[in-house]
């Protein structure tokens, strides 16, 4: 009896063996060699100055992970079950806007009221100021978007959105970086003649996007390599693109403007020195990538928010050790306050701007 159990337990373990070596996963990863995390010192020491975010529109809905303003100083937000929520300027009488059918993440108001949404399973949207709903793109160059993620509004009217992987969907929120082959892209449309224009290619998880004051360039956030870019749409550098800033200490999410020189970058999570660590062993991310997920390495709890000024220089640094308010998706500065939205959280942050 006593063999038979031995006999079955070697069994067992072999079969657990050959399935995380060798059991089909939906990531082919790369080798990479990330930059050495910054120490939590100096511009992004540790600190408690989001330790008093408020909660508004509390229980409405599961993750606004953007959060967006209209003329009137109303806030809007998207959640995870599609609806479109506007509130009153203080966070209170919840009303349903418009409903996508998919799931709303970056918003974006253009010059008439036009709210412009990216949907991470409809594509590019356009909901208008009474409400009615349209899908605006899907794809580019015959390449379906899969993850469309954030968007913004220049003054001339041109839309400008990032999708962050032309592999895997909200469905699989971190395989794209995960697996680094770097799908994804930054794009350009204009509701004047309805025309696409690739600008970037080849982005380690394209997410958060915003525009500067005198729109002479944009940036984009690049998940997946702890940095964000630069795309000059005027001037000399037209047409080219740098890096704005590089090895953060943490995964950034979406960026805004405040538009009087404040870049808001919101930090979803410190870096993760076992995921660094794997990042040259692509064998052994697939292997990982077979277990539960609750064995694999996962995101600290840990609110954090960087303010950067047009040089890429961090001016702003507010944190919480402690993830009060956590994950922060997205920063928009409003009224002397900064908003706050969150994958997961059911309510708005807000915060007076320090």
């Amino acid at each position: 009896m006593r063999k038979s159990i031995l006999r079955w337990a070697r069994g067992l373990v072999a079969v657990g063996i050959f399935y995380l070596l060798f059991a089909p996963v939906s990531i082919d990863p790369v080798a990479w060699t990330p930059t050495k995390a910054p120490a939590m010192a100096g511009p992004y020491a540790p600190n408690q100055r989001l330790k008093g975010v408020a909660r508004i529109g509390e229980g409405f809905g599961i993750g606004p992970e953007d959060v967006a303003l209209d003329a009137q100083g109303r806030i809007y937000a998207g959640y995870v079950d599609g609806r479109i929520v506007r509130f009153d300027k203080d966070g209170k009488n919840p009303k349903v806007f418009s409903t996508t059918g998919g799931r709303p993440l970056g918003l974006a108001f253009d010059g008439r009221g036009n709210l412009y949404v990216a949907d991470a399973v409809r594509g590019l949207v356009v909901i208008a100021p009474n409400g009615k709903f349209g899908v605006l793109v899907t794809q580019a160059e015959g390449v379906k978007f899969r993850f469309t993620n954030d968007v913004v509004v220049a003054k001339d009217g041109m839309v400008y959105f990032t999708d962050s992987s032309a592999r895997f969907g909200i469905e699989e929120p971190i395989a794209d970086i995960f697996e680094h082959r770097g799908t994804g892209r930054l794009m350009a449309y204009n509701p004047a003649d309805r025309s696409l224009k690739v600008l970037l290619r080849g982005l380690q998880y394209a997410n958060g996007i915003a525009i500067s004051p005198d729109q002479s360039f944009v940036l984009v956030v690049e998940t997946a390599s702890y940095r964000v870019r630069r795309f000059w749409l005027k001037g000399p550098k037209a047409g080219r693109d740098e890096i704005f800033i590089d090895n953060l200490p943490g995964f950034a999410d979406n960026i805004s403007s405040n538009g009087r020189g404040t870049f808001w970058l919101a930090m979803f999570t410190v870096r993760n020195p076992v995921a660094d660590r794997l990042a040259g062993y692509p064998f052994v991310r697939r292997m990982i990538w077979r277990l539960p997920q609750a064995l694999q390495p996962g995101p600290k709890r840990y609110s954090f928010v960087l303010g950067l000024d047009a040089a890429g220089k961090v001016t702003h640094n507010l944190q919480d050790p402690q993830g009060r308010f956590w994950p922060i998706t997205s920063v928009e500065e409003a009224g002397g306050h900064l908003y706050l939205g969150s994958l997961t959280e059911p309510a708005i942050g807000r915060i007076k701007v320090r």
